[in-house]
């Protein structure tokens, strides 16, 4: 099974030899002006089948407004916002996002979640959101963003800065399949063209073996099976708290 899926893993690479040398140019970048059109429609239809999980999930955030006043959230890899709907009433939220071409879309959700006060929008990767104040958020939020960061660990390493003691940090991602199964094959076949139609997505990654280690002082975390295709089904869903 390894041998055949090193051999489908190759052919794979030799068609997305293109790309390849689109990204090696530089002209892939144009992509990231394309990619939020794509994320917005695929957006609808992922909130849709994940509603009730997303729902389940985002139930506690009220739990972490410690002082009583106002919840700040900030989220990383906002995208076209479509967790809005599922913060409380009357929280701040600072939305970051690597690619400043989301903003048309961001700007939407905004005006659809007006019952939420939007501090700002910063362009800046997950490793490095050095102008955010450390222990300034109540709650850091992540969903389907850790597959295409450069660094888990250094992301990983920014939330917990960036968090009040105490404070908690919120995800849902789509890791790895189980080794024994179709879908862990495919998700390795298919990995180099899925990097390009992802923008950076790796459909590979073991997500919860960096928070397991992350240095969180409790971690609430649960594998499930999304209701969705299969190369992305295997997820993982919870919190960690600083």
């Amino acid at each position: 099974m390894a041998f055949l899926q090193a051999c489908c893993t190759l052919i794979v690479n030799i068609l997305c030899l293109p790309l390849h040398l689109l990204q090696a140019a530089g002209l892939y970048d144009i992509y990231k002006r394309v990619f939020p059109i794509i994320l917005n429609r695929t957006s609808i239809h992922y909130n849709k089948n994940m509603y009730d999980k997303k729902k389940e999930l985002f139930r506690s955030l009220s739990e972490f407004n410690k002082s009583g006043g106002q919840l700040t959230i900030l989220e990383i890899g906002t995208g076209t916002g479509t967790n809005f709907e599922f913060y409380p009433p009357g929280c701040k939220v600072i939305c970051t996002d690597p690619n400043p071409h989301f903003q048309r879309y961001l700007n939407k959700s905004m005006g659809e979640n007006d019952q939420l006060s939007y501090e700002r929008f910063m362009v800046s990767s997950g490793e490095d959101m050095g102008s955010v104040e450390s222990g300034s958020v109540d709650v850091v939020v992540c969903t389907l963003v850790l597959c295409s960061v450069n660094s888990i660990p250094q992301t990983l390493r920014e939330v917990r800065r960036m968090l009040r003691p105490g404070g908690a940090f919120f995800f849902l991602e789509h890791v790895v399949a189980d080794p024994s199964t179709w879908s862990y094959f495919f998700q390795h076949v298919l990995q180099p063209f899925w990097f390009y139609f992802g923008d950076g997505c790796e459909i590979i990654r073991e997500t919860w073996k960096h928070l397991e280690g992350a240095g969180f002082s409790e971690l609430k975390l649960r594998h499930i099976n999304a209701p969705l295709l299969f190369l992305i089904k295997p997820h993982i869903v919870g919190y960690a708290v600083k």
